[in-house]
């Protein structure tokens, strides 16, 4: 009986990491990505200012009641194609405020 390795020696060939892009394809909003991956968090007002804008999790997400039923609508924010950026930006903003300011951002975590 042949033991099996808990990894991979070779590559998957359908496999892609989530943010795989083709390589010589083209980005348009490769700009606006690298300006909010860019914006710099410094201040304490600016990022209590980002903690409460940026939701900790997604708004659209929700159960609705019709009819009798319930319908559930999932997550839509991974549509957005800055959302991870965005999310990145309230992660930096948090960050600073625990490392930096040494507050308390219990009241920004869901």
């Amino acid at each position: 009986m042949a033991s099996i390795s808990q990894g991979h020696s070779h590559p998957h060939p359908n496999y892609h990491p989530p943010n795989y892009k083709r390589s010589g394809s083209f980005d348009i909003l490769q700009p606006l990505r690298r300006l909010v991956d860019g914006i710099p968090v410094k201040n304490a007002r600016f990022a209590h200012l980002l903690c409460r804008v940026i939701p900790c999790c997604c708004p659209f997400e929700r159960d609705i009641n019709l009819f009798g039923r319930t319908y559930h609508v999932p997550a839509l924010c991974k549509f957005n194609p800055l959302y991870d950026e965005v999310v990145s930006l309230r992660f930096r903003a948090l960050s600073f405020l625990a490392d930096e300011c040494g507050e308390d951002v219990t009241k920004y975590i869901c």
